[in-house]
């Protein structure tokens, strides 16, 4: 089971392709505060909900100086699927391999329905501007999150 980030620790670096399959990194955005936030699965009811929250709170969040960037297990091409019949404009990139959910904590053992299953698990990382975590939340739920994190972050 991966590692959990905490506040303070350096935030794993990352490249991966968006629904364009251009190829985005964490450096992108340095001098930048980022959102980074993990998904299940592109066009499933509550991480649909998770990104038209993010979508429809993004100018408050780029005028307060954050990024948003959202990763999931999902293909290029079925991100821009979601992308385009959600009107989503937030950036989010394909994990195939798992290898950056994992480097984040954000895959592993998590119970769903009372099992006990692998998979992703829906966090939020806040990653301040030299690339350090400033925030690091696990098990989030889909709905009314963005709104939490517009308050915790006093935005």
């Amino acid at each position: 089971m991966s590692e959990r980030l905490q506040p303070g620790d350096v935030a794993p670096a990352f490249t991966l392709p968006d629904a364009d399959c251009t190829e985005v990194s964490l450096s992108d955005h340095k001098g930048r505060k980022v959102i980074v936030y993990f998904y299940p699965a592109a066009l499933t009811p509550g991480c649909t909900k998770q990104a038209c929250d993010f979508t429809d709170n993004l100018e408050l969040l780029a005028g307060a100086g954050y990024d948003v960037i959202g990763i999931s297990p999902d293909k290029p091409e079925k991100l821009a699927k979601f992308r385009d019949k959600e009107s989503l404009k937030v950036t989010l990139l394909g994990d195939p391999d798992k290898q950056v959910l994992e480097s984040y904590g954000a895959f592993g053992e998590k119970k769903l329905y009372g099992k006990t299953v692998v998979g992703v698990i829906r966090s939020t990382i806040v990653v301040d501007e030299e690339g350090k975590v400033e925030r690091a939340l696990y098990n989030v739920k889909a709905t009314g999150h963005v709104a939490k994190i517009i308050k915790d972050l006093g935005i």
